[in-house]
């Protein structure tokens, strides 16, 4: 009796075709089919386990090849935007007013600059009126921005440069007005200007030397600038590459430009300045009421220009002297004594 092809005998398996053999090579192999399993397997599990124990915070510390990568929130700053510890992007933002300020960050504080504008009175309008006063703070947030009325016809409100108009005038304030809210803003603090002494004339009003910032001043007297005079445009262009005064102007544009030149140049400007301190305040105000002691030595120190408190200083001032035994004399009436000493003229 025959056996067919795949049938089992008591001795083993018969032997497999031809055909099976061919196709039997062509299939893979099932220990190898294992092995990849196995293996595919095992990559997913470490895979998993790797993702499960990283924490989903990027690490602290990082190797120099792997720099640690900076918060989101926290943009990073501009190559070359930082000068002297500031940023000259926030400044110039200042500048333009497009700074949110916060409740404290608009409070007057310790820092304030000052800018006023101008019109023409007078013949053909020569003479310079006080028209417009700006005063901003550290941060440049607006303490103070009036009109000043006028006490004379305007001819010619010099729209041009100061951006004032006659409809401006509706809102005015009388000068006496404006004069004492800069008065009163100004006290005890550190007032920032350029050529700052224009501003306060106009005003009629002093402030302490020690506690003045012109920045025109400090910007030739440290060489910031070739010119001893600079303008302000020049000076903010030149530092922050910001263009100001290209049409009408602003003081308030002009105050804030100033701040952010002053705070610029901060650190290195207020190097051996120091406020007038509440002593020395004491005894210049002493000499000043009891008329003794060194009127150009004390007085002149704390007020600049020569000048004394509540006296203007282009006003000439005598002061009256006692005797050396505390009594009055009549010492106009002695001046053509022989005791007072007498005046020759010597000829040829």
């Amino acid at each position: 009796m025959t056996k067919k092809v795949g049938e089992s005998s008591k001795s083993g398996t018969a032997p497999a075709s031809s055909n099976w053999l061919a196709l039997k090579k062509t299939l893979p192999k099932k220990a190898s089919s294992r092995s990849d399993s196995k293996e595919e397997s095992s990559r997913k599990r470490r895979k998993l386990d790797h993702g499960a124990s990283e924490s989903p915070e990027p690490a602290q510390t990082s190797y120099a090849s792997r720099p640690i990568p900076a918060p989101k929130h926290v943009p990073e700053p501009e190559q070359g935007d930082t000068k002297n510890g500031e940023s000259l992007s926030i400044l110039r933002q200042m500048i333009a007013g497009e700074v949110t300020y916060t409740d404290n960050q608009q409070l007057p504080g310790k820092y304030l600059a000052l800018d006023c504008e101008m019109v023409g009175v007078g013949i053909d309008g020569a003479e310079s009126s006080l028209a417009r006063v700006s005063l901003v703070n550290f941060y440049g947030a607006i303490q103070l921005d009036v009109f000043v009325r006028q006490r004379e016809r305007v001819v010619d409100y010099r729209t041009k440069f100061s951006g004032i108009r006659e409809s401006d005038m509706i809102k005015a304030k009388p000068f006496n007005d404006v004069q004492k809210e800069v008065a009163d803003l100004l006290k005890d603090r550190i007032l920032v200007g350029h050529a700052v002494f224009n501003d306060l004339k106009a005003l009629l009003l002093s402030h302490p030397r020690p506690m003045t910032r012109d920045t025109q001043y400090y910007a030739g007297k440290h060489k910031v600038v070739k010119s001893k005079y600079v303008a302000l445009r020049n000076l903010v262009k030149q530092e922050l590459d910001v263009t100001i005064q290209g049409g009408e102007h602003s003081s308030v544009t002009d105050a804030r430009a100033t701040m952010a030149v002053y705070r610029l140049h901060r650190k290195e400007w207020e190097k051996g300045n120091t406020t007038l301190t509440t002593k020395k305040r004491k005894r210049a105000d002493k000499t000043q009421d009891e008329g003794t002691g060194d009127i150009e030595g004390d007085i002149a120190e704390a007020f600049p220009g020569g000048g004394r408190k509540g006296v203007s200083s282009g006003i000439t001032t005598v002061v009256r002297r006692g005797s050396s035994d505390g009594e009055k004399t009549k010492w106009w009436k002695e001046l053509a004594g022989a005791s007072k000493g007498t005046m020759r003229l010597k000829t040829n």
